[in-house]
């Protein structure tokens, strides 16, 4: 599908394989041949990218260390009327990657910004896992020093929602005691390896089990990871909770769980969201 790059001062925000080539979509293909200038993490790797994909390209170097000054250089050259596709080293440019910069610069300039969506890593691990949780929070990659990363997983202790993670080969086995011992031994996570490539891994387990599970093998330990951690139970220390918990404990026996939590929110007179959330943690806790 041909894209039309009429417009002028357009910034494309391109989303490349995060592993397989093939993961890459016609649209992104046709806007990267026909971009003015391409803004990349890493010129040499999108580089080879592109050489793959038969597309020459007019690179600039934009990444952590530059973005704050090149940003501005790039939004006089869309004002200019130039079109300039932004890639990251691999899946979804400004997510955990550098583009953020670029991305506020170009709005605040009146520039238009198109996001050409494709491959991400933590939407991959995501579908993938099969952790039962209507809701996520995406964090990224945790602080290095310890003290740092305790505190950050201290205020992510009690969310009741499915945790999600970038980590590093060097650092998964100190990451993951370290979630094991801020978020304790029983709930689950989801170590999803390499996606894409040709040693994918995804595998849950509860956390206590997870640092002696990865030290097991050293393979386990290799490539870049997505860790999936499942949210804390929604504690019951009310009154109205205690009547939410005891409602639901016999409505579940017999009806299906989205059923069971409507009827029990009418029962007891709290929110259905409340109630599902619950009815939820009460499933999975019945099942492990």
């Amino acid at each position: 599908m041909a894209v039309d790059m009429q417009t002028s001062g357009t910034l494309y925000v391109v989303a490349t394989p995060i592993g397989n080539l093939g993961d890459i979509s016609q649209r992104a293909i046709d806007t990267l041949r026909h971009a003015d200038l391409v803004a990349a993490e890493d010129t040499r790797h999108s580089g080879q990218l592109l050489a793959r994909l038969g597309i020459p390209a007019h690179f600039v170097a934009l990444h952590e260390h530059n973005e704050q000054g090149m940003a501005q250089r790039l939004v006089a050259d869309l004002l200019a009327g130039k079109s300039i596709a932004l890639i990251s080293d691999a899946g979804t440019p400004a997510i955990s990657d550098p583009g953020t910069l670029l991305v506020a610069a170009a709005h605040a300039a009146g520039v238009t910004v198109v996001p050409l969506p494709g491959a991400n890593a933590a939407i991959a691990a995501l579908s993938a896992a099969g952790m039962i949780a209507p809701h996520w929070l995406f964090y990224g990659f945790l602080p290095n020093k310890p003290v740092a990363r305790s505190k950050a997983l201290a205020a992510l202790a009690d969310l009741p929602y499915a945790l999600v993670f970038y980590e590093a080969p060097h650092r998964i086995v100190e990451c993951v005691a370290a979630l094991a011992a801020s978020f304790g031994n029983t709930r689950r996570i989801t170590l999803a390896r390499e996606l894409t490539k040709l040693f994918e891994s995804i595998h849950s387990l509860p956390l206590g089990e997870a640092v002696a599970w990865l030290e097991a093998d050293a393979n386990r330990q290799k490539g870049e990871f997505v860790l999936i951690v499942e949210g804390a139970p929604i504690a019951v220390v009310d009154e109205d909770g205690k009547r939410l918990h005891d409602t639901l404990t016999i409505l579940l026996e017999d009806l299906p769980l989205k059923q069971a939590a409507q009827l029990a929110a009418k029962l007891t007179g709290l929110k259905k969201n409340v109630a599902y959330e619950l009815a939820l943690r009460m499933r999975d806790a019945a099942q492990t």
